[in-house]
């Protein structure tokens, strides 16, 4: 079913294709969760508005799992912007920015460089800046909760 106003085909280059909502549609319920939920942010970061997609928070799985992870602690701010740089989870109140990270997406010396230039810029502002990666999520999830905790001034146990 297409979204209010929004046909579904459209024209790329002289050839008629189906709309992005459509395609989301038509992927729905044919292909794994996870490259669905993909599919849809990718769609969101070239500003197309889906249906159904209004509650995403953030661009990941690993976000995603991060969030499940803290969900008792207070719920930070995703995806936000501090000067130049954006930050996966800002909580700003504490002056704490946790930063997500997998290899896949980080390898490279531009992402390396990019990454640090980002901490040191943080840090200098005054930011706690903690990072994970998404092995130590997903096989150390009681140290990076602690962690995080640690940085916001709560306690776990």
């Amino acid at each position: 079913m297409a979204h209010r106003n929004q046909p579904l085909v459209t024209r790329r280059h002289g050839i008629t294709v189906t709309s992005i909502q459509r395609t989301i549609d038509d992927l729905d319920g044919t292909i794994a969760p996870y490259l669905l939920r993909r599919a849809k942010r990718q769609a969101e970061l070239k500003r197309v508005r889906l249906k159904g997609a209004e509650g995403t928070r953030s661009r990941s799985d690993l976000e995603e799992d991060f969030l499940a992870l803290t969900h008792h602690l207070p719920s930070p701010e995703t995806n936000v912007k501090i000067g130049r740089w954006e930050v996966d989870f800002l909580w700003r109140e504490q002056d704490v920015v946790v930063e997500t990270d997998c290899f896949t997406y980080h390898q490279g010396s531009v992402a390396f460089e990019d990454d640090h230039a980002r901490e040191l810029d943080l840090r200098q502002q005054g930011y706690v800046v903690l990072r994970f990666t998404d092995t130590q999520i997903k096989e150390e999830p009681a140290r990076v909760v602690a962690d995080v905790a640690r940085a916001l001034g709560r306690e776990t146990g």
